[in-house]
C-alpha cells in the first residue's frame, strides 16, 4: 500500500480506499452484514486506512458496520463520512431517486451527532457534503458552522461528494474556487472523464485533494460485466440502461492494450493506474464486493504505470467517443444489407 497527505489537509490516508457502501447497502448484491465486517477487517488488514461512509448508506448502517468492524483501530484509520440528505423524515429512497436535503445549521449539527453516535466515535476526519447543488455554496452560515465544529474538535476537515452522477462542473469548482474546500469527491474513470479533467488544473491551482470513486464505472472495467447481464431489483446497477451497459463494452474492447499479456496489469488493475496518473487524485475508491477484488485493486499499485503512448491512444479514444458513431453505421448497414 502507499499513502499520501490528502490536499492541503493533515489527513495521511491511502492511495486505495474503501467505499463503504458496498457493504452498508444493497447496492451492490452484498447481504451479509458478517460478509461485510470480516471484508472492511481485511482491507484494513491489508494497509487501507481510508474509509468513504455517508449517513444515507443503509439509513445508518454505513456507519454502524464500520464501527463494529474498525471501532478498535479507530485511531488508525482515516473516516469520511457525509451529511446533508434528511434521513429523518422517513422519506423512502427508490433506486436513483434523491432524499430531500438540509443543510441548515441546525440540521447539519444533529446530523452530525448522530453519525458521531453511529461511529462510535468523538470525531469525523472528513466530513463532506453529500451531493450540494450551487445554492449550497453560497450560504455563509453553512460554512461558518462547519468552521465551527472544526474549533469543536467535532470534525478535523470538511469536504465535498460531487454528484449523485457524472456533471456538476459548476458545483465542483465553485468548492474549489469559491470555498477552498481542501477535499473534493468526484466520479472519473476510463469512461467517464468529464467534467472531471476540468477539475485538475483548479485543484492544482487551490491545492484540493481529490478522491475519485467508481474508477470501474459500475462494473465495466473490473471484468464482472457480460452482455446481457442482469442484476436483482435492488441491486444499483439494475437501473442501468441495457443500452448503456453495451457501449461501454464496446468501449472497454476497445481497451484491451493496456491489461493482458504482457502488459503486467488486469483490466480493473489498468482502470486504477488511470485514475492515479493524475497527481491532484489523493486516493481511488473501487467498489471492493469480495477479497479477490480487494488483493486485485491493492496490487494495482505495484503494477507498471501507464506509459504516455498508453496515455495518449486513451485520449483519443475518448475525444473521439471511442469511435462509437462508426460502430453503429457499420451496425446500421449490416441490418440494412440483411432488410
Amino acid at each position: 500500500m502507499k499513502y499520501c497527505t490528502l490536499g492541503n489537509t493533515d489527513l495521511e490516508i491511502s492511495t486505495v480506499g474503501f467505499g463503504v457502501w458496498t457493504v452498508g447497502t444493497t447496492w451492490w448484491g452484498i447481504t451479509d452484514d458478517d460478509f461485510g465486517v470480516n471484508l472492511l477487517r481485511k482491507a484494513y488488514d491489508a494497509g487501507i486506512t481510508f474509509f468513504d461512509t455517508a449517513d444515507t448508506y443503509g439509513n445508518g448502517k454505513g456507519e454502524t458496520i464500520l464501527a463494529r468492524a474498525l471501532g478498535d483501530v479507530r485511531d488508525k484509520i482515516i473516516i469520511a463520512s457525509k451529511f446533508g440528505y434528511d434521513t429523518e423524515s422517513g422519506g423512502k429512497r427508490e433506486g436513483h431517486t434523491e432524499l430531500p436535503q438540509d443543510f441548515s445549521p441546525a440540521f447539519v449539527r444533529g446530523a452530525l451527532e448522530r453519525s458521531l453516535e453511529r461511529l462510535q466515535t468523538d470525531h469525523i476526519d472528513l466530513y463532506q457534503l453529500h451531493n450540494p447543488r450551487l445554492p449550497t455554496f453560497e450560504s455563509d452560515e453553512l460554512f461558518a458552522t462547519l468552521e465551527d465544529l472544526k474549533r469543536e474538535g467535532k470534525i478535523r476537515h470538511y469536504g465535498a461528494a460531487i454528484g449523485p452522477d457524472i456533471g456538476w462542473e459548476e458545483e465542483g469548482l465553485a468548492a474549489m474556487r469559491d470555498r477552498q474546500i481542501p477535499s473534493i469527491q468526484i466520479i472519473y474513470s476510463l469512461l467517464e472523464q468529464d467534467p472531471a479533467r476540468v477539475f485538475f488544473p483548479v485543484a492544482q491551482e487551490c491545492g484540493t485533494g481529490l478522491l475519485s470513486r467508481v474508477p470501474h464505472a459500475s462494473g465495466s472495467l473490473d471484468g464482472s460485466y457480460t452482455p446481457g447481464m442482469t442484476f436483482a431489483a435492488d441491486d444499483h446497477r439494475a437501473h442501468r440502461k441495457q443500452e448503456w451497459l453495451e457501449s461501454s463494452l464496446r468501449k472497454v474492447s476497445k481497451l484491451d492494450f493496456l491489461y493482458g499479456e504482457g502488459t503486467g496489469r488486469t483490466i480493473g488493475q489498468a482502470a486504477i493506474q488511470f485514475v492515479l496518473a493524475q497527481p491532484t487524485i489523493g486516493c481511488v475508491l473501487p467498489n471492493i464486493l469480495n477479497e479477490a477484488q480487494l488483493q486485485e485493486f491493492i496490487a494495482a499499485l505495484d503494477t507498471p504505470p501507464l506509459t504516455a503512448e498508453e496515455q495518449s491512444r486513451i485520449a483519443d479514444l475518448y475525444d473521439h467517443d471511442f469511435y462509437e458513431d462508426e460502430v453503429l453505421a457499420a451496425d446500421a448497414s449490416v441490418s440494412e444489407s440483411h432488410g
